[in-house]
C-alpha cells in the first residue's frame, strides 16, 4: 500500500514548486516508509510514497511506459494484473517490471479512461499523458482506497491520498464548508463527496476525473461502475451456498499474493471467521491471525476468536486493550484530517498496530454486514416498511409522530422499553425513517446544538439528503435499498475510512475479500429472502459456512468493537471533556450554542441523560479544530 500525491497546473505549464511537492510527499511516509519518488516535468508534480508489497525491487513509482510519455502514480493493489500482463504483450506492449503498477500505464494507452473497468483490486492512482495533456484520476469500485484533490484560487490541481498533502499548500483556503459540518454531526464522518474544507473534494468511489490543460476549470467526476442488484437467477439456498463458498474462496485466493509476511484480522464474528476459514484451506503454512481483547465481557470477543484460532491451527496472537485506552484522541485527529466519530477507530488502531508487528498485509472481514444484510438496522428497516406499507402516510405521521412525542425519552431504560426513536421512524417516509436509524444525533439533537449563526449559513440543508440522493437510483425492495445506501455511504465514509487511516497509520496492508467487486455484484443479486430470513441476517452465508465454522460463531448476538464513552466522560475523561466542549476554542468557531453544550455536558455527568455520543462528536471536532490551528 502506498500514498500518492501530485499538483497539475490546469491553464498552463508553469514550473511545479519542487519543495512543495516534497513536503506533500514527507506528509505520506507512514502510508509508505520503504521508498519514495518524485516527477516534475512543466505544469505537472506527482509524487509517491511505496510500502513494498509485489516485486520488492522493481516497483518504485512514479512508473513509466516504453517512451515515458505515460507515467502514473498508484495506491492499491491490482489482483488481476497477471491476467493483463499477458492481454497487453498480446497486444504488443512491453513491460520492464513484474509489478501490478506497470499494467496500468499500458491499459491505458491500449483502452484509454476505459481502463478502470478491467482492473480487479482496490485503487486510487493519478495518471500524467503529455502527448494528450491529459491528467487521469481514478479510485476504486466500492471506495477501498481514498483521494482528495483540490483547485486553488490560481489554477493548480492539488491531489494526495489524504487531505494532509493538500493543506501544504498555503494558498488553499481552510474555510469551513457548513454543510459538512451537518453531516458529520448526523452521521459522525463526512460522506463523499463533500470534506471539511470547502475547497477540498473526495473522489467518490467508482469515479474517474479527467482534467486537460486549458480548461482551468473542475469537471465533474465520471462514473464508471454501479452495484447492480440485478437477480443472478439463483432462488435455492444450496445452490446458493454453494456458490458463496466457491466465489468466496476465490475473493480470498486472489488476495494472497504477496512477497512480504501476510495475515488476517480475526475478531470471532463471522465475516472475520470466514477469510480466515478460507485462508487456512489455501495457505500450506499457518495463517498469521491477530485478535484484541477488552476487559470488558460485553465487547470482548477474543474467546471465540480463539476456538476459530485452534480449529484452523493458526499462528494467533491476541493483546489485551486498555479499557480506558482514551489516550488516542488527538493522535486520531491527526490522522484523520477531518472530524471522524467513530469511535471503534481506537481499538481498530490498536489492532492494526499489532498486525504490523508480525505481517505487512492483512486480510479483513470488512463488508460482509453490508453484502449479506448482518446490521440489526437492517432488520428493523425491513419490519417497519411493513408497517409502513399496511397505513397510509396522512393516518401514520399524525398517529406515530403523537406518539413518539408523547412517550418519555429514556436512555436508563431496557432498550426494548425505548419506544421513542420506533415510534418517531415509523411517523417518517422511508428514507427519513432509515436516516434517523444511522444517525448518531436525530435533527433535534443537532437543531439544539448549532447556533443560530450557523443554522443561518446552513441555509436549511439537512444531511438526510445525502441518502435522498442515492435513493432515488436505489433498488426498489425495502432491504436491498439500505443496503446500496449503506454502500455509497457508510461503508466508504465510515467503516473503510478507518481501516484505510488506521492501518496506514502503522505501514500495515489490508485487503478485503467481501469487496471484490465481482463477489459483491453477484451477492447483490440473490433474493433479499436468502440474506435476511425472519431474525436472522446473513442468512445463505452462515448456513454456506456451518461446515466450517461452529453455531456458536455463526449464530451468537453481534458484538463488534466498542468503547465505554459514556463511563469516560464521568470519570477520567470529565475534566478533558468540559474543558475540550465547553472551552474556548469551540465557542470560538460560532457553530454551536454554548448554553445547550453546557446543559449537555451537564446531564451527561450527573447521569440524568446519556449525551456520549453528542459529546464524543463534540470532542473530536474540537481535537481536529486543534489540530489544524482553526
Amino acid at each position: 500500500m502506498c500514498g500518492i500525491a501530485g499538483i497539475f497546473d490546469t491553464q498552463e505549464r508553469r514550473p511545479i514548486n519542487a519543495e512543495q511537492l516534497a513536503q506533500m510527499n514527507q506528509t505520506l511516509f507512514h502510508r509508505g516508509p520503504d521508498d519514495g519518488g518524485l516527477h516534475l516535468e512543466p505544469g505537472v508534480g506527482l509524487a509517491h510514497r511505496r510500502l513494498s508489497i509485489i516485486d520488492l525491487s522493481g516497483g518504485h513509482q512514479p512508473l513509466f511506459n516504453e517512451d515515458e510519455s505515460v507515467v502514473v502514480v498508484f495506491n492499491g493493489e491490482i489482483y488481476n494484473f497477471q491476467e493483463l500482463i499477458a492481454e497487453l504483450r498480446t497486444a504488443g506492449h512491453q513491460f520492464k517490471t513484474h509489478c501490478d503498477t506497470e499494467v496500468i500505464v499500458h491499459a491505458w494507452e491500449e483502452w484509454g479512461e476505459r481502463c478502470v473497468n478491467r482492473f480487479r483490486g482496490m485503487f486510487a492512482f493519478a495518471l500524467w499523458d503529455r502527448n494528450r495533456e491529459t491528467l487521469f484520476l481514478a479510485r476504486d469500485r466500492l471506495g477501498v482506497k481514498p483521494l482528495h484533490y483540490a483547485l486553488t484560487a490560481d489554477g493548480l490541481l492539488l491531489f494526495g491520498s489524504e487531505i494532509k498533502a493538500l493543506l501544504v499548500d498555503p494558498t488553499l483556503s481552510r474555510e469551513i464548508d457548513p454543510l459538512a459540518v451537518e453531516e458529520y454531526f448526523a452521521y459522525g464522518y463526512i460522506p463523499d463527496p463533500r470534506s471539511i474544507f470547502k475547497s477540498v473534494h473526495k473522489l467518490p468511489p467508482a469515479h474517474t476525473l479527467t482534467l486537460q490543460r486549458g480548461n482551468g476549470t473542475l469537471p465533474a467526476p465520471r462514473e464508471y461502475w454501479e452495484i447492480s442488484f440485478q437477480s443472478n437467477g439463483i432462488t435455492d439456498v444450496r445452490e446458493a451456498t454453494e456458490q458463496v463458498i466457491e466465489r468466496l474462496r476465490e475473493a480470498v485466493r486472489i488476495r494472497l499474493v504477496a512477497e512480504v509476511p501476510l495475515g488476517a484480522f480475526l475478531s470471532g464474528g463471522v465475516d472475520s471467521s470466514a477469510v480466515v476459514a478460507m485462508m487456512a484451506g489455501l495457505s500450506e503454512r499457518p495463517v498469521n491471525t491477530c485478535s484484541i481483547s477488552f476487559g470488558d465481557p460485553r465487547f470482548n470477543e477474543s474467546a471465540f476468536a480463539e476456538r476459530v484460532a485452534q480449529r484452523y491451527r493458526t499462528a494467533h496472537h491476541v493483546e489485551a486493550v486498555d479499557p480506558d485506552d482514551f489516550n488516542l484522541i488527538d493522535q486520531l485527529a491527526a490522522l484523520y484530517d477531518e472530524p471522524y466519530a467513530d469511535s471503534s477507530a481506537m481499538p481498530t488502531y490498536r489492532v492494526c498496530e499489532l498486525a504490523r508487528q508480525r505481517v505487512t498485509v492483512c486480510l479483513s472481514g470488512d463488508g460482509g454486514d453490508e453484502s449479506f444484510a448482518g446490521y440489526r438496522r437492517h432488520r428493523w428497516h425491513v419490519h417497519e416498511e411493513q408497517v409502513r406499507g399496511r397505513l397510509p402516510q396522512w393516518l401514520r405521521g399524525p398517529l406515530f409522530g403523537t406518539l413518539g412525542a408523547l412517550y418519555p425519552k429514556a436512555d436508563w431504560a431496557p432498550q426494548v422499553l425505548r419506544a421513542k426513536s420506533t415510534f418517531l421512524a415509523l411517523a417518517r417516509d422511508s428514507v427519513d425513517g432509515y436516516f434517523d436509524s444511522v444517525s448518531i444525533l436525530d435533527a433535534t439533537t443537532r437543531e439544539a446544538l448549532f447556533s443560530p449563526q450557523f443554522k443561518r449559513d446552513r441555509q436549511g440543508y439537512q444531511a438526510v439528503e445525502v441518502l435522498r440522493r442515492y435513493a432515488a437510483r436505489a433498488p426498489e425492495h425495502p432491504l436491498s435499498r439500505v443496503q446500496y445506501l449503506d454502500m455509497k455511504t457508510y461503508l466508504p465514509g465510515d467503516i473503510l475510512t478507518k481501516v484505510d487511516r488506521a492501518s496506514m497509520a502503522h505501514a500495515l496492508e489490508v485487503r478485503v475479500p467481501f469487496l471484490d467487486h465481482q463477489f459483491i455484484d453477484w451477492v447483490s443479486g440473490l433474493p433479499p429472502e436468502l440474506k435476511l430470513q425472519g431474525r436472522e441476517g446473513k442468512h445463505v452465508l452462515k448456513k454456506a459456512l456451518e461446515p466450517y465454522l461452529g453455531d456458536d460463531i455463526l449464530y451468537r448476538p453481534k458484538m463488534g468493537f466498542a468503547v465505554p464513552l459514556a463511563n469516560w466522560f464521568r470519570g477520567p475523561l470529565r475534566e478533558r471533556v468540559r474543558q475540550s466542549v465547553l472551552g474556548e476554542r469551540l465557542n470560538d468557531t460560532g457553530l454551536f450554542d454554548a448554553q445547550q453544550l453546557q446543559w449537555m455536558v451537564e446531564q451527561h455527568q450527573s447521569g440524568m441523560r446519556d449525551f456520549s455520543p453528542a459529546i464524543w462528536s463534540l470532542l473530536m471536532f474540537e481535537a481536529f479544530c486543534a489540530q489544524q490551528n482553526l
